[in-house]
């Protein structure tokens, strides 16, 4: 069983970054497919970005392509997500996901999940 810890978020002005970090202290990563999602208050579970942990394969939503990338060191056994010019509408609880297989976007694939960090984006 993964046990993934999410660090990272915080508060930052619209148009700042910030780079979030996923880890497992006592498994490696390296057999799984990785994605952040957020959860916005009220709302659902938003796929953010994935990748396939041995081929570096991302994919990203229009929404935050161009200003989001997802990147993984197997030395740290750590995904990270930074997170540049960010927005009012980037605010929610980002999540880290894992699954064995292939990337997707759907939030109900992923097997194991971390326990969220806050990110508040203020205009």
């Amino acid at each position: 069983q993964l046990q993934l810890v999410e660090s990272g978020g915080g508060l930052v002005q619209a148009g700042g970054s910030l780079r979030l970090s996923c880890t497992d202290s006592a498994h490696t990563l390296s057999s799984y497919s990785m994605a952040w999602f957020r959860q916005a208050p009220g709302k659902g579970r938003e796929f953010v970005a994935s990748i396939v942990w041995l081929d570096r394969q991302t994919q990203y939503p229009d929404s935050v392509r161009g200003r989001f990338t997802i990147s993984k060191d197997n030395a740290k056994n750590t995904l990270y997500l930074q997170m540049n010019s960010l927005k009012p509408e980037d605010t929610a609880v980002y999540f880290c996901a894992a699954r064995t297989g292939g990337t997707t976007d759907k939030s109900s694939a992923y097997e194991y999940w971390g326990q969220g960090t806050q990110v508040t984006v203020s205009s």
